[in-house]
C-alpha cells in the first residue's frame, strides 16, 4: 500500500531535553494505528509535528511528508495552501470547541477551508452545507442536540462533535490526541467505535495516541510505541507482547502500570499473545 505519512529521522528538544530522537516509519492509506507508550515518551509532541503544530530541530535532518506534501524538512515547517491543510483533521483531547457556539455551529466551522474566503470571513452557509453538518451529527449520533449550545454537552458528546467537524471537514488522515482521556469508560468505547466505523466504512486512515493497551489491541491494527522519545515497536498490534509492555513500561509510576490493566467497562480482557 501506497505511504501517505512518512516520517525520517524526527528530531525534537525542548532545552536539553530531547523529546523525539530518530523516529522514523510509514503510515499507509487505510490504517488505523496507535501511538503508545508511557506519559512524556512523545506521543503527543509526534502528533503535533504530524500537522506541522511544532517544528523538528533547527538543522536536524528531519523529514516528514503527509498526503503527498512535505509539512516540515530540516527543522523548518512549509506552506500549505487551504485545500491541503483541510485534507487533516485534528481532534484534540480537550475538544476544542467554542462553548457559546451551538453544536451545528462548531460543526459547521470545520466546513471553513472548503468555501469562498468571503463567505469564510462572515461564517454564512447554504442549506446544503448545514445538511452537510447535520449528516455528520447523525452519523456521530447526536444530531438531537445540533442546537444546542457546546458547553452544555458532556465530554462524549463534545469529542463527538469534534469528530464530526472533521468529517464535514472531509479530511482523509484523522489525527486524534488522547481523544478518550478525560471520558469515562461508556463515552470512551463510543468514542472509539466511532473511529473505527470512520476507518472501516470510509477508509480514512486515523492515527490517534492512547494511554490504554487493552482499548489499542481492541481497536487499531498497528502499533508504534515510543519509550524515550525513541520508536521502541511498529507493528502489528498482536506483536505487542505483555513482555513486550513490560519493557516499554519499565520505570513508568504506578498510574501508567495500572492504566495498563484491561477495563472491563471499555473492552473486554484479551489474553498475553506471544
Amino acid at each position: 500500500m501506497t505511504a501517505i505519512i512518512s516520517v525520517e529521522r524526527l528530531d525534537k528538544s525542548f532545552g536539553t531535553h530531547a523529546a523525539l530522537r530518530e523516529v522514523g516509519f510509514e503510515i499507509a492509506n487505510g490504517e488505523m494505528v496507535t501511538l503508545i507508550g508511557p506519559s512524556g515518551s512523545g506521543k503527543s509532541t509526534l502528533l503535533r509535528h504530524l500537522v506541522g503544530l511544532s517544528r523538528a530541530d533547527r538543522h536536524s535532518h528531519s523529514h516528514v511528508r503527509v498526503l503527498d506534501r512535505d509539512v516540515q524538512r530540516g527543522g523548518r515547517l512549509l506552506g500549505a495552501s487551504r485545500e491541503q491543510r483541510r485534507r487533516c483533521g485534528y481532534i484534540f483531547q480537550q475538544f476544542n470547541l467554542a462553548g457559546r457556539l451551538s453544536v451545528l455551529t462548531n460543526v459547521l466551522i470545520g466546513h471553513l477551508g472548503a468555501m469562498p474566503r468571503w463567505r469564510a470571513l462572515i461564517g454564512r452557509f447554504t442549506q446544503q452545507e448545514r445538511d452537510l453538518a447535520l449528516r455528520a451529527l447523525e452519523r456521530v449520533g447526536i444530531v438531537g442536540l445540533a442546537h444546542q449550545r457546546a458547553n452544555t454537552l458532556s465530554g462524549g458528546q463534545m469529542q463527538r462533535v469534534a469528530i464530526a467537524r472533521a468529517l464535514v471537514q472531509e479530511a482523509d488522515v484523522i489525527f486524534a490526541d488522547e481523544p478518550i482521556a478525560s471520558l469515562d469508560p461508556r463515552s470512551a468505547r463510543e468514542v472509539m467505535e466511532i473511529l473505527q466505523r470512520i476507518n472501516r466504512e470510509d477508509g480514512r486512515t486515523v492515527v490517534v495516541t492512547l494511554h490504554q493497551v487493552e482499548v489499542a489491541r481492541r481497536y487499531c491494527r498497528r502499533a508504534i510505541a515510543l519509550k524515550l522519545g525513541r520508536l521502541y515497536y511498529d507493528g502489528p498490534i498482536e506483536g505487542l507482547t505483555d513482555n513486550r509492555l513490560q519493557t516499554l513500561y519499565e520505570n513508568a509510576g504506578l498510574d501508567e502500570l495500572e492504566s495498563r490493566q484491561p477495563d472491563p467497562r471499555i473492552a473486554p480482557p484479551l489474553h498475553a499473545v506471544g
